[in-house]
């Protein structure tokens, strides 16, 4: 009987000191209480209580913590909008006991300020502008909870707005506005590239032409000089200025034929051709100058003798009288 009541002394003890160690894991509080009353905060470690007479209450995550909340809200036009908010959280290590027993339901305290925030500052936005501004939100709603849930012991990290949804209806049209823009945009750009290029063609036309008539322009001022220089050889040699030109008509119409003859794929017909055709354009050129020759002679003699005709037909003039020569014979008398 002595060895059986030792032995369960032994075990009694053994339990007793089993019971009387505990272990605190890494970014973790336990709460300790004695008889219900608050003892001690115990961080991470190996610790010891009295057993039955010390108790572990609670445990606090000293982690970063992440709560999502979807909250549907409307905006200025009366557009209902799905966001979602992740809030990211701590326990103050120094507030563990405000965060323990302050506190009941941490996270629904954090949702009710989320929805506050957000549903005060979105409506005052368009839908544009809650796109646009939901950094703005976000920094709204993490000043509200910092200033609400210090005093509980929990620090906010940060809030972040992760989703935006529009009712299925508004985004179809929000995507439609934005495709008949960029549509649009498109258009506008095709008629600039387009007035681009035909400027562009207008001005290398322009220039083209300039050029081309700088081209003949400059062809034929040298033709006309080599006509001159050839009219001034031929004088030279006895022959006179219009039967040079002529002979320097013909000889170009001779060079003509020779040019389109070269050409095995011309069809080009000169009317009239015959053999006798330069004789004839010689005789008639000749003839044609002599004419105008006369004719100038003709006019130029009928003008001499207008000109002899007027100036015999002409009343003399009356003398005129100066008054100063009046002036002298009176004072003469």
């Amino acid at each position: 009987m002595e060895n059986a009541g030792v032995f369960l002394f032994l075990f009694l003890a053994f339990i007793v000191l089993i019971l009387s160690f505990f272990t605190v894991k890494q970014q973790t509080a336990a709460i300790v209480e004695r008889f219900g009353k608050f003892l001690s905060i115990r961080h991470a470690g190996l610790h010891l209580k009295i057993p039955v007479i010390d108790k572990i209450a609670g445990r606090i995550n000293l982690k970063i913590q992440q709560l999502d909340v979807i909250i549907e809200t409307k905006t200025k036009e009366n557009v209902f909008v799905k966001m979602k908010v992740s809030v990211q959280f701590k326990v103050i290590q120094e507030k563990v006991y405000e965060a323990f027993y302050k506190l009941e339901y941490p996270h629904d305290q954090i949702t009710s300020y989320v929805f506050d925030v957000v549903r005060a500052e979105v409506p005052k936005l368009k839908l544009d502008d809650v796109f646009e501004r939901k950094d703005d939100i976000a920094i709204a709603v993490k000043r509200e909870l910092n200033e609400a849930m210090t005093t509980y012991g929990y620090d906010i990290i940060n809030t972040l707005i992760t989703d935006i949804d529009p009712d299925i209806q508004v985004k179809n049209a929000m995507n439609r506005i934005n495709a008949a823009d960029r549509e649009k945009s498109a258009a506008e750009y095709e008629a600039e590239a387009s007035r681009i290029r035909i400027v562009a063609k207008a001005k290398a036309e322009a220039e083209s032409k300039r050029l081309q008539g700088q081209g003949i322009a400059d062809q034929r001022r040298e033709i006309a000089r080599g006509l001159v220089e050839s009219v001034d050889v031929l004088n030279k040699v006895g022959i006179n200025s219009q039967e040079a030109s002529a002979l320097i008509v013909v000889t170009q119409h001779y060079d003509t034929l020779q040019a389109i003859g070269a050409d095995t794929n011309s069809n080009l017909i000169l009317l009239p051709n015959s053999p006798q055709a330069g004789s004839d354009m010689l005789n008639n050129m000749v003839a044609s100058f002599t004419a105008s020759n006369q004719v100038g002679e003709a006019m130029k003699r009928g003008n001499e003798k207008r000109i002899e005709k007027e100036r015999k037909d002409a009343k003399p003039l009356p003398p005129v009288i100066n008054p100063e020569d009046d002036n002298e014979d009176d004072a003469d008398e």
